[in-house]
Formats: structure tokens, C-alpha cells, sequence
């Protein structure tokens, strides 16, 4: 509990402190504070980003051992990827169909208590981590310093993770928390999925 409130009081930290640099803004058109929060309330925004980047947190915790810290990272590193992706210019079909199914499969991942290997496992978050890396680097709004966007996104989804590793902890002792919050999370994937 201590965990998750303290990545709590750490992420609204993060999104206020930067909004106080609005009043120095940059000299090359860009204003660090104002980009990177523009990043930082991205994830927090779009249930869909939230629910994945908590769904892997409370996944990892599942599986525990490295796969706690490895997933989580494997998650952020690889959206990353996606993000700079978008800078090349390559489309990269079925995106928002990427982001459905990762919250459909992570639900049922947590659902079930899934344990995979640790290769396995980092290769899904890796996999849905891109999808949400294009999405959120194609959403970024003209004019807006990538690198300072892309530090708030990144952040703020790591703080997800932690949020979501302490809420697997939490359920570890109550297998029906796990259960439940699984099938919810598969739910929400598959009503994207049809919509």
C-alpha cells in the first residue's frame, strides 16, 4: 500500500512541478516545462494507455523475480521505440486494433495468473508496448519538443508500472482480486476491439 501511494504522490508531483516552468518559457520556441507535461498527462488521459501500463505493472508483479522489474522496462523502452518510430514517417498498420488486443491479452494474462517465461513475457510487453509507443508519438501535438514529450510519457508510464506492481501486490494474497480485475481489463480490450 505504501508502494502505490507513494508512486501516486510521486506522479502528481511530476505533472504539477513542470506546469511552474510555464513562466519561463524556452528561448527556441519550445518550453520544456509545457512539452513535458504535455507528455506526462498523456497516458493519465486515455483509459487505454492506463489501463495497460497498470494491467503490465500488476502482470509483472504476478510473475515476480526479475520479470518484475524486466517487464515494466522492456514496456517503456520499447514504446520508446515507437514513439521515434513515428518521426521515420512508416505507417504502421492496425494500431488501434495493437492497443485493443494488449489489453484484452494483458486482462487475461492477469486474470489467469499467467506464468510465462521471462523471454515470452518480455517479447508481449515489447509487442503492445510498440503499438502504444505509435500512438502516442503520432498524437503528439505539432510544435511540441519530442524529447521533452517523449520524458513525460515515458515517466509517467513507468509511475503506471510501479502503481500497477503494487496493486499486484496487494492482490497476491486474494486470488479473486487478480480474477475479477483480469476479466475486467479483457472486457474493456474486447469492447475497443469491437468498436
Amino acid at each position: 500500500m505504501r508502494t502505490l501511494l507513494r508512486s501516486a504522490a510521486t506522479l502528481s508531483a511530476l505533472i504539477a512541478c513542470p506546469t511552474v516552468a510555464l513562466a519561463h518559457p524556452g528561448h527556441d520556441g519550445h518550453d520544456f516545462g509545457w512539452d513535458f507535461s504535455a507528455g506526462a498527462l498523456h497516458p493519465i488521459t486515455g483509459a487505454d494507455h492506463l489501463l495497460a501500463a497498470v494491467a503490465i505493472g500488476f502482470w509483472a508483479a504476478q510473475l515476480g523475480g526479475r520479470a518484475r522489474w524486466l517487464v515494466p522496462l522492456t514496456f517503456v523502452a520499447v514504446m520508446a521505440i515507437g514513439v521515434s518510430f513515428v518521426q521515420t514517417g512508416v505507417a504502421v498498420p492496425g494500431v488501434e486494433q495493437g492497443i485493443a488486443a494488449s489489453i484484452l491479452a494483458l486482462g487475461l494474462l492477469v486474470a489467469h495468473a499467467a506464468r510465462l517465461p521471462l523471454a515470452a513475457s518480455a517479447l508481449i510487453a515489447g509487442l503492445f508496448a510498440f503499438f502504444h509507443g505509435v500512438a502516442h508519438g503520432s498524437e503528439m501535438t505539432a510544435g511540441v519538443s519530442g524529447t521533452s514529450y517523449a520524458v513525460g510519457l515515458l515517466l509517467v508510464t513507468a509511475l503506471l508500472h510501479v502503481a500497477g506492481i503494487g496493486l499486484g501486490k496487494l492482490s497476491a494474497t486474494r486470488s479473486r482480486v487478480s480474477t475479477v480485475a483480469g476479466w475486467s481489463l479483457a472486457a474493456v480490450g474486447f469492447y475497443l476491439a469491437v468498436n
